[in-house]
């Protein structure tokens, strides 16, 4: 039962788009040399990478993908079954009960609440995260992390959930304003997304990301000085280019942009930087330039908080009925009460899942345009069809999943559609203009 990654899906959900992709693995974008794709610049690639995709997609990688999406499934079910579970037992009351007896302060009630059942749910939890996180990824050679770092990263997990949700008294006040405005806390829920959310965005360069994995600047200096030349190309100042030690947990390739103004920085993991060549690894990084210059942190954050309205309308109109139904038969009357948290976040589940189209739509959207910008920054066709190959066949990727399974777990463009779109998308051929590079260096 992932608590923190469902009170604060908002936060996660605004910062996604800037990111590259989890399961159904999908590339990133863009360098700055000239379509190379045969010896004469500008020709046409040279190889059928449409085919190479579809060859690329062994039955080894197809059970990894089929796997993937069974868990994508499976998570958010079996996070509804222990919510039910610790509600219906009535141990949800229980550590309420523990709570109240260890102090009379809302704030010691609250953080003592959130730690014992973080706990609990931790403990819940934790047969489906192994066989999701590290049983799954170590069968498919995926990780060859031991037991005891895999276990640690999800103690360090609990450790901030606990910290983010209880030591900062968000579910405090939280819960206090359930109970000053039992008809209207989503309301106000809603209008503190926004503050919240860009807090999150801003300090999860700062304090989440480095409590699971080491950060430096690119060692690579020749590729650095490539890298700021694209971004100065795009108009962005001196920005950091870190690495960080992924191989330490994974094997897959990914690169992200994430926070902003003093956090932001554009990340390679080490593993992309062993795995692909310069001009892949420039497409991939013009990809994550994109995201910056047309404001996408910005935009996801504006999104998720308007649609943070509806989100918790619907949370409020699932959770308020069932308990007054059922709320006696597990310890609590009012939503106010701490022992409904349960209820709460099994409510907040059953509404994530039902608005996830809409945010993956969004999300693909806006990675389209990264795309686009990652093409005509660097003119690279052959470059960037090369990157979203290597990325989705290391990640073990669907290339050409169903409509269905596009909408509902596809937070990136298929890895076909990508393809396709960067062998074919050359608008300085037929004299037309950019839809979203401009070159800054020029007059």
């Amino acid at each position: 039962m992932r608590v923190a990654t469902l009170l604060i899906v908002l936060a996660g959900l605004a910062g996604a788009p800037a990111t590259a992709p989890a399961a159904p693995a999908a590339p990133a974008a863009a360098g700055d040399t000239a379509n190379v794709a045969s010896p004469a610049a500008g020709s046409a690639p040279a190889r059928d990478y449409v085919a190479e995709v579809r060859a690329n997609f062994t039955p080894e990688n197809r059970a990894y993908s089929r796997r993937r999406w069974i868990y994508a499934f499976v998570d958010s079910f079996y996070g509804l079954a222990v919510c039910l579970l610790v509600l219906s037992t009535g141990a949800s009351a229980r550590i309420r009960d523990l709570a109240h007896r260890l102090s009379g302060r809302r704030y010691v009630r609250a953080l003592a609440y959130v730690a014992l059942y973080s706990l609990l749910g931790f403990a819940l939890g934790f047969p489906l995260s192994y066989a999701e996180d590290f049983s799954l990824e170590h069968r498919y050679q995926l990780s060859n992390q031991s037991f005891g770092g895999w276990f640690g990263d999800q103690a360090k997990a609990l450790l901030i959930q606990v910290i983010f949700l209880g030591v900062i008294p968000i579910t405090m006040l939280a819960y206090r304003q359930i109970e000053k405005s039992p008809r209207r806390w989503w309301l106000w829920f809603s209008c503190l997304s926004l503050p919240f959310i860009t807090a999150a965005v801003l300090i999860q360069p700062l304090v989440i990301e480095p409590a699971f994995n080491k950060f430096s600047p690119l060692k690579d200096q020749h590729l650095r000085a490539s890298i700021l030349a694209e971004a100065a190309r795009a108009g962005i100042p001196a920005r950091r280019v870190d690495q960080v030690d992924r191989s330490t947990q994974t094997n897959k390739y990914n690169a992200y942009v994430s926070g902003f103004g003093p956090s932001q920085h554009v990340v390679i993991w080490d593993t992309t930087l062993k795995g692909m060549d310069e001009r892949e690894i420039l497409f991939v990084t013009g990809h994550e330039i994109g995201h910056y210059v047309l404001h996408h942190i910005w935009k996801g954050i504006g999104f998720i908080s308007a649609l943070s309205f509806l989100l918790f309308w619907l949370t409020w109109r699932v959770a308020a009925p069932l308990a007054r139904r059922y709320g006696p038969r597990w310890g609590f009357t009012e939503l106010h009460d701490l022992a409904s948290m349960p209820l709460l976040i099994g409510a907040l589940t059953v509404v994530v899942l039902a608005l996830t189209p809409i945010f993956n739509w969004h999300s693909r959207e806006i990675e389209h345009q990264a795309d686009v910008f990652a093409v005509e920054i660097t003119r690279d066709n052959d470059a960037g069809a090369r990157s979203f190959i290597k990325l989705g066949t290391q990640n073990r990727s669907n290339p050409e999943p169903p409509g269905w399974a596009k909408w509902v777990l596809y937070d990136h463009p298929p890895l076909i559609e990508r393809v396709q779109f960067a062998i074919s998308y050359r608008p300085w051929e037929h004299g037309q203009p950019n839809r979203f590079f401009r070159d800054r260096t020029r007059p």
